[in-house]
């Protein structure tokens, strides 16, 4: 089976934070509504940290996130410096 993932970026002047919780579900064989179940967390919320769409997030929300998953920050979340 092949996964193809989305690259979402949240951008800030040179830089971009891209989340791969796309990623990490699909190896987990997990629904986002799932995973919002077990953090306690809103699917709009997820959803938009799925889809790049905050611009923050609290500790204790990745520390959830990382229990149920299984995983460590830098598995939902990457730097990558945009060129100029």
């Amino acid at each position: 089976m092949v996964h193809t993932y989305s690259k979402n970026t949240i951008q800030q002047s040179d830089m971009a934070i891209i989340t791969r919780l796309d990623r990490v579900l699909a190896d987990r064989k997990m629904q986002l509504s799932e995973l919002s179940e077990k953090v306690d967390i809103s699917l709009a919320n997820l959803s938009n940290l799925k889809t790049g769409k905050v611009h923050a997030i609290r500790f204790s929300t990745l520390e959830k996130i990382c229990e149920v998953l299984d995983c460590q920050p830098g598995d939902i979340l990457e730097y990558e410096k945009e060129d100029k």
